[in-house]
């Protein structure tokens, strides 16, 4: 059975079990059971810290978990990256305060820094060929500039509005662009059945999440305007109506742009257009 870590609390954990959910794989059905095995579907999830998870899956004690970039970047793991899932978005930044001589990454040489997420930090400034004090918090850190434990702060930033609360101003370019990531063991071969069949579950949940289906009816005349509009994945459906100046027109469309697109197909001459959504796929 594939052995799945799935991240037990924290912004991470509902978005992952939803994404299980509606990829078909059964869940825990109380708060505090930590193993579910799932026979229907040949594996197991197991509920872990979330920073926990690319150490377990590093090791080879897990094949593949759920968790955030940076988590695995800060943890001395052999696990790699698989696949982005598309949820769970930071930035980390650099923030010094209001008033302070720090305004590019080079005068953080030398520097003191305090962050959650010391080895990421770390490894970032070897990257960039400097080196930092750097104090490790695990929450809380904007307030270790006031309290004389730092010049400076490395941490997750979204709209800034605490940062700012707290005298600081973000500065230089992001450290890191961090989202929710399937991440694998590597004691685990890629061309693993139980890992394709894995991925593609998911995979077919984002592409049902980020595509709906459209369906419209267009003069013969018209067809390529609209088909210019709505290409499909690979190429749109079209089928012939009874009315033989009229065919009917089926493809998969962002669902960002879907009313975008419905102006335009309506502006070509298109009716009877129609939007569907999609449960589940694979592409």
């Amino acid at each position: 059975m594939l052995r799945i870590a799935v991240p037990n609390k924290g912004m991470l954990s509902e978005p992952a079990w939803s994404l299980l959910q509606e990829a078909g794989y059964q869940l825990r059905t109380q708060p505090r059971q930590l193993v579910v095995e799932d026979h229907d579907n040949q594996v197991e999830l197991f509920y872990l810290r979330p920073l926990d998870i690319a150490i377990y899956v590093g090791q080879g004690a897990i094949d593949i978990g759920i968790t955030g970039r940076d988590m695995l970047l800060n943890t001395d793991t052999k696990a790699t990256e698989d696949l982005p899932l598309g949820f769970g978005a930071s930035t980390f930044r650099f923030a010094a305060p209001k008033d302070s001589p720090i305004n590019k990454l080079e005068d953080v040489n030398g520097k003191r820094i305090a962050s959650s997420f010391d080895k990421l930090v770390r490894d970032y400034l070897s990257a960039h060929g400097l080196h930092a004090d750097i104090t490790h918090l695990d929450g809380a850190v904007e307030s270790s500039v006031q309290l004389g434990v730092a010049d400076l702060i490395a941490d997750v930033v979204s709209t800034g509005t605490t940062l700012r609360n707290a005298g600081l101003r973000i500065f230089a370019d992001p450290i890191l662009h961090s989202e929710a990531i399937l991440i694998r063991s590597p004691h685990l071969s890629e061309s693993d059945k139980q890992l394709q069949i894995f991925k593609r579950r998911l995979e077919g949940v984002l592409t049902a999440r980020r595509y709906v289906m459209m369906d419209y009816d267009v003069p013969v005349s018209k067809v390529g305007a609209a088909v210019a509009l709505t290409p499909g994945l690979e190429s749109p459906t079209i089928s012939p109506l009874h009315d033989q100046q009229w065919c009917a027109v089926r493809a998969m469309v962002e669902r960002e742009k879907v009313n975008q697109t419905m102006d335009q197909l309506y502006d070509v001459g298109a009716r009877a257009i129609i939007v569907t959504a999609l449960q589940a796929s694979r592409i």
